[in-house]
Formats: structure tokens, sequence, C-alpha cells
């Protein structure tokens, strides 16, 4: 069943208003079960491209996220994120899939009917019935809608010089918790904490 939730209500997450400002959405639609919502949530990105040791490394760490239990939001837009979603939804814990258009009108894959029927997948957008389609400004202001949604966030990769790491020093600047692979050091250098050994349960 879709749900709007309307800024200034009480199922309206209050750290929207705090990261986003003058960007916070009005209304939010919804698709699912809202009590994710009150989980505590890491959000994943990866840039499109992404090394080819980093992708292994990035499936064997959703992999994990998997086994924990742990509530993942993301756009799950580029290849390496999709996978990693596919990973997820053939675990238990919930999952908060973020597109960037509307979510009215919008077709619901086969292989997310079981994860909403089970109540452990909630869809949510930030954009009116008028957006169908994706495009890179929607992409952007999606992924700030997740980061300002997470408690802390993952980056598999993000190129340098690219709009995936000035998102990610922006993210800094909000005091998110940024976790990525050692060898991203143009991410670790900005103030990103290594994922080696950390646990998010």
């Amino acid at each position: 069943m879709n749900t709007i939730i309307e800024k200034g209500t009480s199922l309206y997450p209050s750290k929207l208003q705090h990261f986003l400002g003058k960007q916070t959405p009005r209304v939010i639609s919804t698709l699912g079960n809202l009590d994710i919502l009150q989980h505590k949530l890491l959000g994943i990105f990866c840039s499109v491209k992404c090394p080819g040791n980093l992708i292994i490394q990035t499936y064997d760490f959703a992999q994990s996220l998997k086994g924990k239990g742990i509530t993942v939001i993301g756009g799950f837009h580029s290849p390496i994120e999709q996978e990693c979603l596919r990973i997820l939804l053939r675990g238990t814990q919930p999952i908060i899939i973020s597109p960037a258009r509307s979510i009215n009108g919008m077709r619901i894959k086969a292989e997310y009917k079981k994860s909403l029927a089970e109540g452990r997948l909630l869809f949510l957008s930030p954009f009116s019935e008028r957006q169908h389609r994706v495009t890179a400004d929607t992409a952007l202001l999606r992924n700030y809608f997740v980061a300002a949604l997470a408690d802390s966030t993952f980056v598999a990769y993000a190129a340098p010089n690219s709009k995936t790491e000035r998102f990610c020093q922006e993210l800094v600047t909000w005091g998110k918790r940024l976790y990525t692979f050692d060898s991203n050091v143009n991410l670790i250098a900005m103030g990103a904490q290594s994922i080696k050994g950390h646990r998010f349960n």
C-alpha cells in the first residue's frame, strides 16, 4: 500500500530537515513496511565503474551484511549496487530502496514481491508523481536523501575527482560516519574509516 508522509507529521524523519535544509522534500512517497524507518540504517554507494578487486570485496561485504541482519538503504542504481541488492534480497534483513524517480505507477519487479509480502522491504521516494524518469539530477538528489536517512554510510569505490568523491566529501562535513576499503586512499585521506574489522550490529 502506498503512503504519503508529509513534512511536519510524526512519521516524517527529522534528520532530513537537519541534513538537507532547503532541499528537504515536502512529502515522501512510500511503499512497504514503514516500521523499517525506525531501524539503524547503513547506506551503500558505489561509482558506476569499479576496479575488479573491489567488486569481489564488495560482494563479500554484502554477504556479511546479509548474515548479520543489517538494515541497508540505497538507490541500488549502479551495477555494483544492483548486485549487492540481489545478494541482500536472498537474506532476511530489512532493506530500503530509494529510486531516483516517483514510485507512483512504478512496476514492482518479481524479485521484490516476496520481500514486500514478508514486510522486510520499503520503497521511499522524495519525488512527486510527475517525476517518472531517472536523470543525473534526480540520482544526485536521491543520493543525498539516502545519506541523510542513513546512520552510517559505506562507499565501495569513489573515483578520484568524481561526483561520488565530492559527495563523500560533503558527507564527512555532515559528520556522518563514512566507511570504505583501505585501498580507497582518497576517501581515507578525507576522513573515511576503514571497513576492516568494523561491526555494524
